[in-house]
């Protein structure tokens, strides 16, 4: 087989690329619910939690926005066989890094939730390193035009 000759992607590439697109979506919804939080919301929340969920910086909402729009555009260029994806994916992963930084480092988010509710944030993290891995090892399979 030459360079310019690939197997076609199988069922585990096609799956995994739609259920990116579900993760992202489901990230943006959570991106829409972050930065409409209502007062009553927030006043259901510990006074601790409202401390780390009421005005978060803009660079914190920004990197959010970028990493789940940046995310989702990603996935759906998997689905199309775009090469464009492993980028989009790498700006979105350094979204959530920022996101990352703020939220372990410079929040008492740590001190504030439970071992469940810390899951979470690391899972986001595992699966955009795994979506730039998927992406770019896609792109030297050949299934990425």
């Amino acid at each position: 087989m030459t360079n310019n000759e690939s197997t076609p992607p199988g069922v585990l590439f096609w799956s995994i690329s739609g259920i990116a697109l579900i993760w992202n979506l489901m990230g943006l919804i959570a991106y829409w619910g972050a930065v409409t939080l209502s007062s009553s919301d927030l006043a259901q929340m510990s006074e601790a939690e409202r401390m780390i969920y009421q005005d978060p910086p803009m660079w914190v909402t920004s990197a959010f926005a970028i990493a789940v729009v940046t995310g989702m555009l990603g996935s759906l260029a998997l689905l199309l066989r775009k090469r464009w994806a492993t980028p989009l994916f790498v700006v979105s992963l350094i979204g959530v890094i920022v996101q990352r930084i703020h939220i372990f480092f410079m929040t008492n988010f740590v001190e504030v939730m439970d071992a469940e509710r810390l899951l979470l944030p690391v899972l986001v993290f595992v699966i955009a390193v795994f979506l730039v891995w998927f992406a770019a090892a896609s792109g030297r399979k050949g299934w990425l035009a």
